[in-house]
């Protein structure tokens, strides 16, 4: 069986453009589904954030609706190493045979302007492995730069959370930018649907997944390369 390394936030707010903190964090149901697939298939699990810091779950994302009616905390503080993740800059890509990464508002905040995090994603986008990010996570792809300046994900294939998802969240207004602008400005070729559809975009070892509704088309496509 694999082993995957899942990049998480350590952010517990997000600064939006007036100065205030909006409380966020990593987004259960993102974390929560490829985590189930993975795990259930036999494969390995091991969490990693900026500076080893315990991860915080977006309070948003537990409420039952977001999660078919389940109450997922218990769950989630059942996980094995997610209350004391690994560090981010002494994780090796050599251990791993897959990375995932998901979102909530938290890689805004800390993944989007993370070096550490930018050259493990290069690495993983030159090593064959399979890379999949979702939601807001691909924010962190801001951060994965080429020696030339340059981002890595210049003309690759993506999909992200939108700014029309943003906008009927009701915080794109409030935002200092937005995720699909920014994607866009780095050279990446980002297609969205329509706002909280399923959508999965794939780009050779690249999978991207648009919203929390991606999620279990992400774990597929991982699984699927796992095989």
């Amino acid at each position: 069986m694999s082993k995957v390394l899942f990049v998480v936030t350590g952010a517990t707010y997000w600064t939006l453009n007036d100065g205030t903190r909006h409380p966020t964090g990593y987004w259960a149901e993102e974390l929560l589904t490829p985590y189930r697939a993975l795990t259930g298939a036999g494969h390995e699990v091991e969490f990693a954030t900026p500076g080893g810091v315990t991860p915080v779950v977006d309070q948003g994302s537990l409420a039952p609706d977001a999660n078919g009616g389940e109450d997922v905390a218990p769950e989630l503080a059942g996980i094995a190493g997610l209350e004391s993740p690994l560090k981010l800059d002494e994780v090796d890509l050599a251990d791993y045979d897959a990375v995932f990464y998901p979102g909530g508002h938290g890689p805004m905040e800390d993944l989007a302007v993370d070096a550490t995090s930018g050259r493990l994603l290069v690495a993983a986008l030159n090593s064959g492995k399979p890379l999949a990010v979702v939601c807001h996570a691909p924010a962190a792809l801001l951060a994965a730069t080429l020696e030339d300046g340059t981002s890595a994900f210049r003309g690759r294939r993506i999909t992200a959370f939108s700014n029309e998802e943003e906008r009927q969240a009701g915080l794109a207004d409030r935002a200092v930018w937005l995720l699909e602008d920014r994607l866009r400005e780095i050279g990446a070729d980002v297609s969205v649907a329509a706002p909280w559809t399923p959508n999965v975009v794939v780009d050779g070892t690249l999978v991207t997944g648009q919203n929390p509704m991606s999620s279990a088309l992400i774990a597929d496509e991982l699984l699927k390369r796992l095989a």
